[in-house]
């Protein structure tokens, strides 16, 4: 049955219906969120999904995000009286899925909460009251009757450390949390229209668990011993039943393809302090984008021999600053020391601060990496207000200048080892030049192309090839708008070296140019030829780019007797 939707404030609203055999998806429907961690903008809202077992035992998996307290805690007692849950399994402690645990149990005051060594020990420390516990590793089951054999797979940093999936034998339901989701609002409960769903299951991904994608493909490995997967009942967005081979091997192929990287960066924070792991996520982010791959850890929970081994082995660290005090800092301060130990000059380091208000100071420790050999990758970020679009761009900036200081070498021998003849030929294909603006919240950026294509007359449109590790491509999700400036043929110097410049993290990109708004918001450049408003309609990936096909919504030229310039060049390999 599938309860009628109560509209309140910000279109919040509640939907339940059976999935399987005596199992319930409670799903808390967040029509307008417009952002979501270091995502710069949500084009489809998103949801919050719980489920109940209800067998001879019963088990609550996850809960919703507090600002879905009333409405969830309603539609809860209205499905089941609250006393009778057994288990309450927590897949990771993340605030909106652990959000309401101390209300679930102030209700069900019996029940024993579930979950990885890690979330007991975070939660112990979010809801500060005595709760009966069971810790769970890989393998360990939970049996509710009537064959609903609850196995547990260990899937760490998926995207928190202390992830658990669950695999309900009797119905071949996985519960896994925020792996598998995406941010998308909307009243059908399953993967119906792959279409629909798909640019933002990839877009998830990219954001959550592309700088994780080893620990992906361990997880994928961990439950392909399970059996056969009917449906993931995942976190976020519509649950996987119609696509779900199609959608887990899209996971596996970009995990492997991400995986590929020559060389590692270790990524080190602390998940439940300040802003650390979300603005972690953003410089990873920003790393994966230049194929290096990534791995992060949980200074707090970290084993010093597994911090040790990754250092050993990666080519850059990145290191989010620990408090100076509190929980767990003894084991924080020897991992701290054990990556100094294991450091050596050929790395490149770079630092950040988490705004928890009481940081280790930034310049004596980053001088010891300095003193080991280490090089600087970016300027340290230094954080004292909550973050926001613009902060979370300039973490994700910094991850890419790592990255590209890590591929420049290989990058160089790429071009130098290409066909002579071919480069050549290839390099005959000649484009336009242009300048491509975009904003979206308080985050804007600008860059060269041209590569770009008419592509449609009705409705008119064009392609834009993008370079995966471009700033800029962050901004050109689908739904997305942005302005496609044309430059002038003899008055486009000044334009293509001000957006040639290599501009650091964080930098305005248009300060001493020329603009003023379109109607979508984006920046128009007032030197340039013409100009067209666009929406991103679809994106298809091609290898080192994206290729971003969009709809043109208006556009005007100021010189109507003017060419537009051309971009002749010399060879085919790069720009």
């Amino acid at each position: 049955m599938v309860a009628t939707p109560v509209k309140i404030e910000k279109r919040l609203t509640m939907q339940s219906q059976e999935i399987a055999a005596d199992t319930t998806a409670i799903r808390s429907l967040d029509w307008d969120r417009d952002r979501f961690d270091i995502e710069f903008g949500l084009q489809n809202g998103t949801t919050y999904n719980s489920y109940i077992i209800r067998s001879e035992k019963t088990a609550l998996v996850d809960t919703s995000h507090k600002k879905f307290q009333k409405l969830y805690l309603e539609l809860l007692t209205g499905l089941i009286n609250p006393q009778e849950i057994d288990y309450l399994i927590i897949s990771h402690t993340e605030p909106d899925h652990s959000g309401l645990v101390k209300d679930v149990l102030q209700l069900a005051p019996d029940a024993v909460v579930v979950g990885s060594k890690i979330a007991i020990q975070f939660l112990e420390g979010f809801i500060h009251q005595p709760m009966r516990q069971k810790i769970v590793k890989n393998g360990d089951t939970l049996d509710l009757g009537k064959g609903h054999i609850i196995e547990f797979v260990n899937a760490p940093n998926l995207h928190w450390p202390d992830t658990i999936f669950s695999y309900d034998h009797g119905t071949r339901v996985m519960f896994t949390c925020d792996a598998f989701g995406m941010h998308y609002c909307d009243d059908k409960l399953f993967d119906e229209d792959l279409g629909a769903i798909e640019a933002d299951y990839r877009f998830y991904y990219e954001c959550l668990m592309a700088p994780n994608a080893r620990s992906v493909i361990a997880a994928m490995k961990r439950m392909e011993q399970l059996g056969e997967v009917t449906t993931v009942a995942n976190g976020h967005g519509p649950l996987l039943r119609h696509n779900t081979h199609e959608l887990l091997s899209r996971y596996r192929h970009w995990s492997q393809e991400q995986s590929k990287g020559e060389k590692t960066v270790g990524v080190f924070y602390i998940s439940d302090y300040g802003y650390s792991d979300r603005m972690a996520q953003a410089i990873a982010k920003g790393i994966t984008k230049t194929g290096v791959a990534v791995e992060m850890v949980d200074l707090k929970v970290a084993d010093p021999q597994d911090v040790q081994e990754l250092v050993s082995r990666a080519a850059g660290i990145v290191l989010g600053m620990p408090p100076l005090g509190g929980e767990n800092l003894k084991e924080t301060t020897t991992n701290i020391g054990t990556i100094l130990a294991a450091a050596n000059k050929k790395q490149v380091i770079g630092i950040f601060e988490s705004y928890g208000g009481n940081d280790e100071p930034i310049d004596p420790i980053l001088t010891k990496f300095m003193e080991v050999g280490l090089t600087k990758a970016f300027p340290s970020i230094r954080l004292k207000d909550t973050p926001g679009e613009l902060q979370y761009q300039l973490c994700e900036e910094a991850g890419t200048d790592l990255g590209q200081m890590l591929t420049r070498e290989s990058s160089i021998k790429q071009r130098k080892s290409f066909d002579n003849d071919l480069e050549k030929a290839l390099g005959r294909l000649s484009g336009g030049l242009y300048i491509i603006t975009a904003t979206k919240g308080n985050a804007s950026g600008a860059m060269l192309a041209s590569w770009v294509t008419q592509a449609s007359f009705d409705p008119p449109g064009f392609t834009v090839a993008v370079a995966k590790d471009r700033a800029i491509e962050s901004l050109m999700q689908v739904g997305d708008r942005f302005v496609l400036n044309v430059l002038e043929e003899g008055n486009y110097q000044p334009l293509m070296k001000h957006f040639l410049k290599r501009f650091p993290p964080g930098a305005d990109r248009f300060a001493g140019v020329k603009t003023q708004t379109a109607t979508n918001g984006s920046p128009i450049l007032k030197d340039a030829l013409a100009y067209l408003e666009c929406e991103v309609i679809s994106r298809m990936e091609c290898s080192d780019h994206w290729v971003v096909y969009s709809k043109v919504t208006d556009g005007r030229v100021s010189q109507p007797d003017s060419l537009t310039a051309v971009h002749h060049r010399k060879v085919g390999n790069y720009y």
